[in-house]
């Protein structure tokens, strides 16, 4: 067996906010790929707006950088739980990877994920505490949680001998002791270049897997991959093998390798390389890209399930068509259907309405990231109430657990515990660090899960990290009663004025300000009682000879609670839907007239009684 001597790969995972992206700044930054000049600035991979609004990476990306020769191929990765998939999908190209820990939390739920599926491929593990330069950091006990989740994970003896490095990636820095001072990044590629394998070299004609699409205007659709077997060059004839099967040939037009953010064209890649070729028209990830000589495919990439679902609509509201570009169900169909392409952890469904299609994800978070992407595509439509999706094996209902971690003040321990309790949730776990912080995990059932991340932010005052973790399936726990008050169901068509508003608030908080256009069935705001109150906002004052002294003075109106996508998607129940637009965000009941509903009512306590 041969091996690439000049190439490194590796893929960096860890969980959500431990620094991955930072520290592949450091990396790109302090291997020259950019010019002394050249202002590139802060989390150079997460280039897309919604990356960079929350703080977090949603795709996974590839760069490279070349150290003493050798080119290092580096593979950033989400760290949050709802884009796992992202992890699965990329990590089969790479031989190594760095975890990393941050010197404060430790080992977290994402933390115990990425490294099962690495130890799973047989990769190379180097293990970076990170953010050492903190106050209150116990690099020590991190890197004795580090060792025993080795333990617990590891499948063979050599993958508990690994290196660990300590880090500051704002500041740029590694070390091998976590009492060293650093002066740069160096001791980190020096570690990947002796202990990070090379590729190895199968002889043979060529072979590609797909692990990712990109599409160009001019180019078409880019497949990007790892080269396992043989040379490809430009016109070189190939084969593509699907999911069933089936073979299409092609002619590669482009061969492109990466280095820092920038794809090169060359004129051939040989095995070992991560590449971009063009002129394949139809392929999606996990096919195999081949010589026609010797076409053989490669092992798919397999995929966890998703665990939440939720239907995708036409918008049928009375508003439906003033805001959004595409709006019919031949334009959403198309784009739902579009996204499996490279959104692999999705799936998506006809249902018996031709109008509504049934959208699986790996959370809500998963799924509203797919909602806003298309809201600011200009898809205007209306999606339900999240639900975990459920089997039946051998006989038995079956529904999704999760691991869930908070991490708080001491005084919240009680509401946040009587709050899980009726979520069907076991505490397993309580930790104290003896400076009034508390870390809390719990066992509860993904139907649990929905709405509770508003409700933990608003029960901590915001001061609370919340973390979960998929397990597997286990027997049906039961129905969750809901816990949510009833809201305010607007009575008429018309515009909101503030006599109406008013009056409103009078029965509970309001979600809309006055001039606000609303319509019949729309949800106006919530009602601090069970029930729901049907009201007229658009009521004016009316109007007479008589006027007091005090008639004259402005009505003052409390400002209306706005809420955000995924606070929206948390809130509404299983009788009402979120309409989105490219302009709004609104809320509505699925029978819009109140006849409708309470007809609705009826007839369900007819059929339970009988």
């Amino acid at each position: 067996m041969n091996y690439r001597w000049d190439i490194r790969n590796i893929a960096i995972i860890a969980h959500v906010d431990h620094g991955k992206t930072t520290l592949v700044d450091a990396l790109l930054k302090q291997s020259r790929v950019f010019r002394d000049n050249q202002a590139v600035g802060e989390l150079i991979m997460d280039q897309g707006v919604l990356e960079r609004e929350k703080g977090i990476t949603i795709m996974a990306k590839n760069t490279a950088v070349v150290y003493r020769g050798v080119k290092i191929n580096i593979i950033d990765t989400p760290g949050h739980a709802d884009f796992s998939g992202e992890v699965e999908r990329v990590i089969s190209m790479a031989d190594g990877c760095l975890l990393l820990v941050d010197s404060i939390e430790g080992p977290m739920p994402q933390t115990k994920f990425v490294l099962r599926k690495a130890l799973e491929r047989g990769l190379k593990p180097i293990v970076v505490i990170n953010k050492i330069d903190r106050e209150n950091s116990r690099v020590s006990e991190v890197l004795g949680f580090t060792q025993d989740l080795f333990l617990e994970l590891a499948t063979s003896a050599d993958q508990l001998d690994f290196p660990v490095l300590y880090s500051s990636a704002r500041e740029g820095i590694a070390v091998t002791e976590p009492d060293m001072k650093g002066k740069d990044i160096t001791p980190l590629f020096e570690c990947i270049l002796e202990k990070v394998p090379p590729p190895q070299i199968e002889s043979g004609p060529f072979q590609m897997l797909v692990s990712n699409l990109d599409y160009d205007s001019h180019k078409g659709k880019i497949a990007i991959g790892r080269i396992w077997r043989g040379k490809v060059a430009p016109h070189d004839p190939v084969v593509s093998m699907s999911a069933d099967g089936s073979i299409t040939h092609y002619e590669i037009s482009e061969v492109f390798t990466y280095l820092g953010l920038k794809r090169l064209e060359v004129a051939e890649a040989e095995a070992g390389d991560i590449v971009a070729v063009t002129g394949i028209e139809v392929v999606n990830i996990g096919d195999t890209i081949a010589s026609p000589e010797q076409p053989e495919a490669l092992p798919r990439i397999e995929i966890g399930e998703p665990t939440v679902e939720m239907t995708f609509g036409v918008n049928t509201s009375p508003f439906a068509g003033r805001e959004g570009r595409f709006s019919t169900t031949r334009q959403l169909r198309e784009r739902l259907y579009r996204e499996l392409e490279t959104n692999l952890s999705l799936r998506v469904q006809d249902t018996d309405s031709p109008d509504t299609f049934l959208v699986k994800g790996r959370g809500e978070l998963h799924l509203a990231i797919l909602i806003e992407t298309m809201r600011r595509e200009g898809y205007e439509f209306e999606v339900s109430k999240p639900e975990a999706i459920t089997k039946v094996m051998e006989g038995k209902l079956m529904e999704p657990m999760e691991v869930l971690t908070l991490d708080t003040k001491e005084g919240y321990i009680g509401v946040l515990t009587e709050m899980l309790s009726k979520r069907q949730a076991q505490l397993t776990d309580m930790r104290n660090d003896g400076h009034g912080n508390v870390h809390l995990e719990f066992r509860v059932p993904t139907k649990g899960l929905i709405g509770f991340r508003s409700a933990f932010l608003t029960a901590t005052r915001g001061e609370g990290i919340m973390n979960t973790n998929f397990l597997g399936y286990e027997a049906w726990h039961g129905d969750i009663t809901s816990t949510r008050n009833g809201v305010l169901v607007a009575s008429e068509r018309g515009i909101a004025v503030t006599y109406g508003l008013n009056n409103a608030q009078g029965r509970g908080l309001t979600f809309i300000e006055p001039n606000t256009p609303v319509y019949e069935g729309m949800i106006v705001g919530q009602n601090p009682r069970p029930q729901d109150i049907a009201i007229n906002v658009c009521k004016e004052k009316q109007k007479t000879n008589i006027r007091s002294s005090t008639s004259d003075i402005a009505v003052k109106l409390t400002p209306p609670v706005k809420l955000s996508l995924e606070q929206a998607i948390d809130f509404i129940n299983k009788d009402e839907l979120v309409e989105v637009t490219p302009e709004n965000i609104r809320f509505r009941k699925k029978l819009l007239t109140e006849a409708q509903r309470l007809r609705s009512i009826s007839i369900s306590r007819r059929s339970t009684e009988t």
